[in-house]
């Protein structure tokens, strides 16, 4: 694995120090921030992250105003570091644009997963050349350049919202589970009670509706997601 540049917002010292530790060995070059202004301004600056760590409770800004300015300009990857049992923390963020979450505290080997799992989505990508791009109607996704248009209109989408497109559009009629997406989208298996892939798909239905006209997701309530094929 390359080198992976990683940025931390969080204002705990102790826990940032033993991250740095605990990360750097792994390959990872690490940016430390310690409050939300100051970790909005690297976020958002001439320095480029694959990656950024952002907790909720910060100094000055809070972390779901950092991922509000962040998503306005960047889509560059937020692991959001929520209270634990905080599900309003969870759903808010994921709303707002976060690729995952991590209740606190939580033991760094778990980090370390989520971390890689989004590390390796990101490797694929620029490596998916080989792929084919995937038409459904006026929706095209090219996996070489990651974008996703309708009708030659550009669709913004974070990375894990293309990976759940790219997923749900190359098996366009076919209901895939939520589980199958936790586990290819988010790198881990879904768990009783977690919202993740419900939030992704509905900040996906909202971005692919505000350029096409008709349903494109359609719910099977309680097993998964179908991509439809609709006529224009």
């Amino acid at each position: 694995m390359a080198d992976k540049s990683l940025l931390i917002i969080d204002d705990d010292e102790e826990l940032t120090a033993l991250l740095s530790e605990y990360l750097t060995p792994q390959g990872y070059r690490l940016t430390i921030a310690h409050d939300g202004n100051s970790g909005l301004q690297l976020a958002t600056g001439a320095g480029h992250f694959d990656l950024i760590l952002l907790d909720v409770m910060l100094p000055g800004i809070d972390g779901f105003e950092v991922l509000k300015r962040l998503r306005r300009t960047h889509l560059t990857p937020v692991l959001m570091l929520t209270a634990k049992g905080d599900d309003f923390d969870r759903i808010f963020g994921l709303e707002l644009g976060a690729d995952d979450y991590l209740p606190k505290p939580f033991n760094p080997r778990e980090l370390s997963a989520r971390v890689k799992a989004i590390v390796r989505r990101l490797e694929f990508l620029p490596t998916s050349s080989a792929q084919q791009p995937i038409r459904v109607d006026g929706l095209l996704l090219d996996p070489a350049i990651q974008q996703v248009t309708y009708k030659e209109q550009v669709i913004e989408l974070t990375g894990t919202e293309f990976a759940m497109l790219h997923l749900l559009m190359a098996n366009q009629g076919r209901l895939v589970s939520k589980n199958d997406l936790s586990e290819k989208v988010l790198g881990r298996k879904l768990s009783a009670f977690d919202r993740s892939i419900d939030m992704h798909v509905s900040n996906l239905r909202r971005k692919l509706q505000g350029v096409c006209p008709q349903e494109r997701i359609k719910t099977l309530r309680g097993a998964g997601y179908m991509l439809l094929e609709v006529r224009s």
